[in-house]
């Protein structure tokens, strides 16, 4: 499968869901794997030729069914996004959104982002990160399996140039509490709103979003910029 590559194993922050591709996103990828999907690798990544330009580039990790990740690249032209998601269908799903809305300014490795960030990111590269609904891990046992942990919200920090924002949402509280102390602790970063931000006008509320709202769920959204 294209964008994988060997790297030595850790604990992951993500389960591979069980999911089947539909026909539409196995021809998104015949249709547009070969231009999109960048394969992982070892050493860094030369962004301009992956997009063909110079422009600021914000890095998604983990972005589901790609539906917020079409939106914001729709809507923010100017920009390039380098999406990460391990799960097969969602990349096909967003594949499909590329191709459907004829968007030129997203590149897909389909690969943990995390070994992503270590080996293809330089440090004072990104324009901004954005980690949406990454999983709670729920379980107290679980909790080590969390994304945003101080190891990675440093090297996060790092790969941002200074000004560069990481906005992170989620609809489970105690994982915003949490996101917010290892953000508000990490010294490269500055929070842009007292505690929690409002939500940015270029993230859209999403189908599950709006029936946790309808229910009276909480959704918190954090800002930080890169000192």
């Amino acid at each position: 499968m294209p964008g994988t590559v060997a790297f030595p194993k850790a604990i992951k922050s993500y389960v591979l869901r069980a999911g089947r591709t539909t026909t539409g996103q196995a021809k998104a990828y015949a249709d547009y794997g070969e231009r999109f999907l960048v394969p992982a690798s070892d050493g860094p990544a030369d962004l301009a030729a992956l997009f063909g330009r110079d422009a600021p580039t914000v890095l998604e990790i983990g972005f589901g069914m790609g539906e917020a990740t079409a939106h914001i690249a729709a809507l923010l032209p100017e920009k390039n996004f380098l999406c990460c998601e391990v799960h097969q269908p969602g990349v096909g799903a967003l594949l499909k959104r590329i191709g459907e809305q004829g968007l030129e300014n997203i590149r897909i490795v389909r690969h943990d982002a995390v070994e992503v960030v270590d080996r293809m990111i330089p440090p004072d590269t990104l324009d901004g990160i954005h980690v949406f609904f990454p999983d709670p891990w729920h379980k107290t046992r679980h909790h080590k399996r969390r994304l945003l942990q101080s190891p990675l919200v440093a090297r996060l920090a790092a790969r941002l140039r200074p000004g560069g924002y990481l906005h992170c949402a989620t609809d489970w509280q105690p994982y915003a509490e949490q996101m917010l102390e290892v953000l508000g602790a990490e010294p490269l970063l500055r929070n842009t709103a007292r505690d929690y931000a409002p939500r940015p006008s270029y993230r859209p509320l999403t189908k599950f979003e709006n029936r946790g709202i309808r229910l009276g769920h909480g959704v918190w959204d954090l800002v930080f910029r890169r000192i």
